[in-house]
C-alpha cells in the first residue's frame, strides 16, 4: 500500500524544483577600469552545510589546492517537513481525467492532497565579500518575502500547482581567521519554506455510465422498494471526455419486489 505513495515523488519534484531556482547564479569580476574579465556561474550541489566546510577544512592552506574546494559554490538541504493544518483540504473530492489511449473507458484519479511545509536551506561559500554580495543581490530582490513556482505534480492528471517559497532568514558569517597563507571562507545561509502538497499514488477506475438507485418507505431492509431512479448519459454512446447531458427516469413500483445486486436483477 504504501509504496504506491513512490511512485509521484511530490518531495522530489519540490527538491528538483527549489534546485533549479539557483541554478544560473553568476559572479563576475571586473578590473580598475570597471570591464568585465571574468564571469563565473556558481555550482549548485544537494548537501548539508557541514559536508562543504568539512571540505574546505580538510585543505586550508592557499599553498597547496591540489585538492581544495574551488569557490565560490552553492549548497542547500532540507531542513524539516511539518504538516500545516491550516490548509487541509476535503479528503474525498478527487481529480480526474480520462486515461490516454483508452477510448474514454478509463480514468486516472487522484485524492485531494496533504498539506505540507518544507523548510530548505541555502548556503553561499565564497572567498571574498564581494562574490557573497553578488550572489545575495541576485536572490532577495526575488523574494518579498516569498517567490512562486509552478509544479507538474501530477503529470497523469496534467495537474500543475504553483507553490509558493517564503524566505524567512538570511544569516552570515566570515571565518576569515589565522594567518594569510589560510582560506577564507564568507557564508551566507537562506532559510526558506516551500508551502506545498504531497500527493498520494494516481489510481484508475472505469467509467460510470449508469447509475440506478432504490427508495423506500421504510428503514426495514427486507421491505420493498417503492421507487426507483435511473440517471444514464445523454447520449447513452458518449465517454467521460465527451460533452453530454443527463437523461433521469423515475419509475414507482408496487410489486414488493427487491432488487438483487448479484443477480442483476428484480426478485
Amino acid at each position: 500500500m504504501f509504496g504506491d505513495y513512490f511512485y509521484n515523488q511530490s518531495l522530489r519534484k519540490m527538491t528538483i524544483a527549489f534546485g533549479q531556482i539557483f541554478n544560473n547564479i553568476q559572479i563576475r569580476r571586473k578590473d580598475s577600469s570597471g570591464n568585465t574579465v571574468q564571469s563565473i556561474r556558481v555550482p549548485l550541489g544537494y548537501g548539508p552545510k557541514e559536508k562543504f566546510l568539512t571540505r574546505l577544512d580538510q585543505q586550508p592552506s592557499l599553498d597547496n589546492r591540489e585538492f581544495a574546494v574551488t569557490l565560490p559554490r552553492l549548497g542547500f538541504e532540507i531542513s524539516g517537513i511539518q504538516y500545516d493544518p491550516t490548509r487541509k483540504l476535503t479528503r474525498v473530492q478527487k481529480f480526474k481525467r480520462v486515461k490516454t489511449g483508452k477510448t474514454g473507458k478509463i480514468m486516472d484519479f487522484n485524492y485531494m492532497p496533504v498539506p505540507y511545509n518544507i523548510s530548505f536551506n541555502l548556503f553561499s561559500f565564497t572567498a571574498t565579500a564581494e562574490g557573497g554580495l553578488q550572489i545575495i543581490e541576485q536572490i532577495l530582490p526575488f523574494f518579498q518575502p516569498d517567490y512562486t513556482v509552478t509544479i507538474n505534480v501530477v503529470p497523469e492528471l496534467n495537474l500543475k500547482r504553483d507553490v509558493p517559497i517564503i524566505l524567512g532568514n538570511v544569516g552570515f558569517s566570515d571565518n576569515y581567521d589565522g594567518s594569510f597563507t589560510n582560506r577564507r571562507a564568507v557564508i551566507y545561509t537562506l532559510s526558506f519554506t516551500a508551502k506545498t502538497y504531497l500527493y498520494g499514488p494516481a489510481t484508475t477506475q472505469k467509467v460510470i455510465k449508469k447509475v440506478q438507485s432504490d427508495l423506500f418507505t421504510d428503514t426495514d431492509r427486507t421491505s420493498a422498494r417503492e421507487e426507483r431512479i435511473v440517471v444514464v448519459p445523454n447520449p447513452t454512446s458518449a465517454d467521460a471526455d465527451d460533452d453530454f447531458g443527463f437523461t433521469t427516469t423515475i419509475s414507482n413500483f408496487a410489486d414488493g419486489k427487491r432488487y438483487d445486486k448479484v443477480r442483476d436483477e428484480d426478485v
